[in-house]
C-alpha cells in the first residue's frame, strides 16, 4: 500500500506549522487516509525545542474542536529532507532558507503550503505571532483553504 510523508514548516515552529499539522491530520483521518499519511511539523529556526505550541494557536484551534497541545516544536533536519515527500513552507522567507540548506536532489519537494490553494490569492501565510488572536484566525483560514487542496493532491497520488 502506498504512502505520502507531509511535513509542515514554518520558522519557530510553536504557530503556523503545529496549526497546520493540527488541521491536515483532521482532515486525514476524517478522509479515513490516517494508516498511509506520515504528518509532522518543524521550523527552520526552532531556536527553543520542544516547546508546546503558542497558547493563542492552541485556543484557536481548541475552538474547531482540534488539539495541539500535545505537538513540540523541533528544527528541521537534514534527515528531513530525504525522508518526506512534501516539505510545505509557510512563507517566502522561510522557503528561501530552506532552499539554502536543502539538498539538491531533494529541492523538488519544497513548495508553499498556498500553492495548494491558488483561490487565496496570495503566497505567504502571515507569521501571527506578534499579533492578537485575530491573526492566529486568518492562519487558520488560509491553513484550512490549503488543506483542502493538499488533501485531493495526497488522494490522487496514493490513488495513482
Amino acid at each position: 500500500m502506498r504512502e505520502m510523508k507531509v511535513l509542515f514548516c514554518c520558522m519557530a515552529n510553536i504557530c503556523r506549522s503545529p496549526m497546520a499539522e493540527g488541521v491536515f491530520r483532521r482532515m486525514v483521518e476524517d478522509a479515513g487516509l490516517a494508516d498511509r499519511v506520515l504528518i509532522d511539523s518543524a521550523g527552520t529556526h526552532a531556536e527553543v525545542v520542544d516547546s508546546p505550541p503558542d497558547a493563542r494557536a492552541q485556543k484557536v484551534m481548541a475552538e474547531r474542536g482540534i488539539d495541539i497541545s500535545g505537538l513540540r516544536s523541533r528544527r528541521i533536519t537534514r534527515t528531513d529532507f530525504e525522508q518526506f515527500d512534501h516539505i510545505l513552507v509557510m512563507d517566502n522567507q522561510n522557503l528561501d532558507s530552506l532552499r539554502f540548506v536543502c539538498p539538491r536532489t531533494q529541492s523538488r519537494k519544497l513548495k508553499l503550503l498556498l500553492d495548494f490553494a491558488p483561490e487565496m490569492k496570495i503566497q505567504d501565510i502571515p507569521d501571527p505571532f506578534r499579533g492578537d488572536e485575530s491573526r492566529f484566525e486568518r492562519v487558520l483560514e488560509l491553513v484550512e483553504a490549503a488543506g483542502r487542496g493538499l488533501l485531493k493532491h495526497v488522494r490522487r497520488s496514493l490513488s495513482s
